[in-house]
């Protein structure tokens, strides 16, 4: 069997059979789902899709195969090294492309959830770091990959959100060694929300998404809002006017009416979106 080129869109795949639900397969099974230019402006074409999707509520992002994302695809960097077929202007262009995926995640108004399926490596950690909740299997594990080709470890967002997810310490020591973070370690550190078995990784990202969407979208969307912004926040008045100024707008919503009018009536609320 054929594997998708690196002008093939079949290199992501999108899933939306699940109301409300988007799915973004990463799909070079072959090459653990290693990032080609074309594959990445394909990536970032999909999350921007995702953001102007109405209907969607909760992005899920994982690969096929046995892999999550192996980074940038080695031999194709190797082969421009050799010609000397990029120059700086290109280089940074892209640079800016792959750094943009997690930008785009960490945008999206939508919660994004990593289904983190086997080695989330470079690039791959990027995404998966940037995303909101990750969900990891047995057999995932994740790798910094730029500090071990002499680059340095910060790349695609990486060290902005994993001294964010497990503390500027763990964060220094990992960077700095370029050690893999194996599953269960993950799962400690507080990385990873919950981990299952490969088989069950699946299901259980999408009963997480279930479970974010039994909220009203509204709340949902703000939410995600306020964390990210109470993390770079200067500080707790900050936080608070933002709080204040949100659960006003809140209360404004026909949601909220709606499940103070359930809660009252102690039966489920039925939430509209507006």
């Amino acid at each position: 069997m054929s594997q998708p080129s690196d002008h093939d869109p079949a290199t992501v795949l999108i899933d939306t059979n699940i109301p409300a639900i988007r799915m973004i397969r990463l799909n070079r099974p072959a090459v653990m789902n290693a990032l080609t230019r074309d594959m990445v402006a394909s990536i970032n074409r999909e999350l921007d899709n995702a953001a102007a999707d109405a209907s969607c509520r909760v992005v899920i992002i994982t690969g096929v195969g046995r892999g999550f994302c192996s980074g940038q695809d080695m031999a194709a960097a190797n082969l421009r090294n050799k010609t000397g077929s990029t120059g700086v202007v290109e280089k940074m262009y892209w640079q800016e492309q792959f750094s943009g995926m997690a930008a785009r995640i960490r945008a999206l108004p939508q919660p994004v959830i990593a289904a983190v399926n086997g080695a989330a490596v470079g690039a791959g950690m990027g995404i998966a770091l940037a995303a909101d909740i990750r969900i990891i299997s047995t057999t995932a594990k994740f790798l910094v990959g730029s500090v071990k080709i002499g680059l340095s470890a910060g790349e695609t967002g990486i060290s902005y959100h994993l001294p964010r997810w497990v503390g500027a310490g763990r964060a220094f020591e990992i960077l700095l060694t370029g050690r893999a973070i194996e599953a269960a370690e993950a799962l400690q550190l507080g990385l990873a929300t919950k981990m299952v078995e490969n088989d069950q990784l699946e299901a259980a990202s999408i009963a997480q998404a279930h479970a974010i969407m039994a909220n009203s979208p509204f709340s949902v969307r703000q939410t995600k809002n306020l964390m990210w912004a109470s993390l770079d926040a200067k500080g707790l008045d900050d936080v608070i006017a933002l709080e204040n100024r949100t659960q006003i707008l809140a209360t404004m919503t026909e949601d909220y009416k709606e499940a103070t009018a359930a809660f009252i009536a102690k039966r489920p609320p039925e939430f509209k979106g507006v």
